[in-house]
């Protein structure tokens, strides 16, 4: 074969092998990150489970304790500790939640409105849902475990592009076995249909859910916030994490400043160090002035780390485009407002997309489709496992034999090649795949078939 054939041929096999090594790597991950991604869908449900025995714990029309009253309970309940995010409640009769903290670590503390009695404590990552979080997004080891995981992403990315491209219907207009399987013409086309038809449906969802979530990873993020920088945007603090050990140096450094500012604060006024730096009045007024703001809830409130700074006042509602943000002076004074709409481009985009991602943006109906995108997910994994296993080649690893070559695939090579540039995690792991590929079978010639490199004789 000579002329075009042969290069539509090796342009054909790299896709086809791109897609079965991206398939190996990334089943593993795409079960673990659908698994745990479905259970975080519904965090609002979970934890109005968890903690419905801390709402509606008032009794009567017995006064309330005023915020700093609280908040000192709170602070004493974690000896060493100093307030770091005052929670509005949603309701009066509601206990108060409380975020202190020593250096990173954040302990949510629930106080009783009335009495002041401390209801509950526990460490802010030890909560179910910060749990699933760091599984879902971290594998529970740091950053390590978020490369692996931006990796899988950007492989699973490779995996369902190359995968409609492989499968998009050609050359007839039959439905079946395109937009619904056929469960009746024995194993091998059922299994056959199932990961095609299931890949067609839910790629573009799952597409979006990939790159709506690689902000959180630490290689894409870092671009993201370069990007910011770049585009002077980054003025205001980035509304979207950035990994658990970023955001515990982030609570660390806030924590140095406010214990810096606190020590000051005690030196000059000749007087033992109290909790807060700002005059104890302050958190009544800022509160008091926070609650009237109408913020979607939560509203945490988060006192000043540098003397003369206002309090910062923010909407941490599930559903970010809904997300305000505030500053009020220690006499409750209002400094001013940031509305979401007035964020960057960038900003809102990724606050529409995380939403999303996470289903809060349109209530359980994002849920379930968000949940119906996981499961096809799952299921496509599944499906692929079970393709390869009952047509692997006799004594090899490699991707079973490809059907005719397709024109253009020279095109989705070099889109893969541009992805690569993209995300830069993902180009440094292609490229050592094609190292491999390189290498490897001058080093052991027999790698050649076993992998599927090169066809039997």
């Amino acid at each position: 074969m000579s002329g075009a054939g042969p290069r539509t041929e090796r342009w054909y096999r790299a896709v086809w092998r791109w897609h079965f090594y991206a398939g190996l790597f990334c089943v593993p991950f795409v079960l673990w990150l659908s698994v745990t991604g479905a259970i975080y869908l519904f965090k609002p449900q979970i934890e109005d489970m968890l903690y419905a025995s801390y709402r509606g714990v008032a009794a009567g029309d017995a006064p309330r304790l005023a915020a700093e009253a609280i908040a000192d309970r709170a602070v004493d309940a974690v000896p060493g500790s100093v307030l770091h995010k005052y929670v509005l409640p949603d309701s009066p009769d509601n206990a108060v939640e409380v975020l202190v903290g020593r250096s990173a670590q954040d302990v949510r503390v629930w106080v009783h409105p009335q009495t002041g009695a401390v209801l509950h404590k526990v460490a802010e990552e030890d909560r179910l849902m910060r749990v699933v979080f760091r599984l879902h997004g971290e594998l529970l080891a740091g950053s390590t475990g978020s490369a692996l995981v931006e990796a899988a992403a950007c492989w699973t990315v490779v995996m369902l592009l190359t995968g409609l491209f492989l499968w998009w219907p050609r050359g007839g207009t039959r439905l079946a076995g395109v937009l619904y399987p056929r469960l009746t013409r024995g194993r091998a086309l059922f299994w056959r249909d199932i990961h095609a038809v299931t890949g067609l449906w839910i790629s573009l969802g799952a597409l979006f859910l990939i790159l709506s979530g690689l902000p959180w990873a630490n290689a894409w993020g870092s671009y993201l916030r370069e990007v910011r920088t770049l585009t002077g945007t980054a003025a205001g603090p980035q509304d979207w994490s950035a990994g658990s050990q970023a955001d515990a140096a982030r609570r660390a450094d806030a924590d140095a400043a406010m214990r810096a500012m606190m020590s000051d604060h005690a030196g000059h006024q000749g007087m033992a160090m109290n909790h807060m730096a700002p005059a104890p009045a302050a958190l009544d007024a800022v509160v008091a002035r926070a609650q009237g703001l109408g913020f979607a809830g939560p509203v945490e409130v988060s006192p000043p780390t540098a003397h003369g700074a206002p309090w910062q006042v923010r909407s941490q509602a599930a559903d970010r485009p809904r997300r305000d943000s505030a500053e009020i002076a220690d006499d409750g004074t209002l400094v001013g407002v940031e509305r979401f709409g007035d964020r960057h481009w960038i900003d809102r985009a990724v606050g529409y997309g995380v939403a999303i991602h996470e289903g809060a943006f349109g209530g359980l109906a994002n849920q379930l489709v968000n949940l119906a995108v996981l499961l096809g997910l799952m299921l496509l994994s599944v499906s692929s496992v079970i393709l390869w296993w009952r047509r692997r080649p006799t004594g090899r690893l490699g991707a079973p034999p490809s059907l005719a070559p397709l024109r253009h695939s020279w095109a989705l090579v070099a889109f893969v090649a541009v992805l690569a540039l993209a995300m830069p995690l993902f180009g440094l792991s292609l490229a050592l795949a094609v190292a491999a590929e390189a290498l490897l079978p001058r080093l052991a010639p027999s790698l050649q078939t076993w992998m599927g490199w090169r066809a039997p004789a």
